[in-house]
């Protein structure tokens, strides 16, 4: 009886394991969402006409490194497409 649930809870935790039923991110995946809202929130402020400095006062809690990064995609694009803020 004891091999059976020993058994049964390595099954059970295997399953478990390799899905996100348990909303446990792992340090990549917050990574990358962090990254991800640092260069969306960096070319909002670009396309809306802010400078890199106000969106960092703006935004204290997003990493500047991608806040810098989504600016500067967006200001290419911008430019290379001529689009006015």
């Amino acid at each position: 009886m004891r091999a059976a649930s020993t058994l049964a809870s390595l099954l059970l935790l295997s399953a478990l394991s390799g899905c996100d039923v348990l909303g446990i991110e792992t340090a990549t995946v917050v990574a990358a969402k962090r990254e991800s809202e640092g260069k969306a929130i960096g070319g909002a402020c670009r396309h809306a006409g802010r400078a890199i400095e106000d969106c960092y006062t703006l935004n204290r809690k997003a990493d500047k490194g991608a806040v810098f990064a989504g600016w500067r995609e967006m200001n290419d694009y911008m430019r290379e497409n001529k689009i006015e803020e």
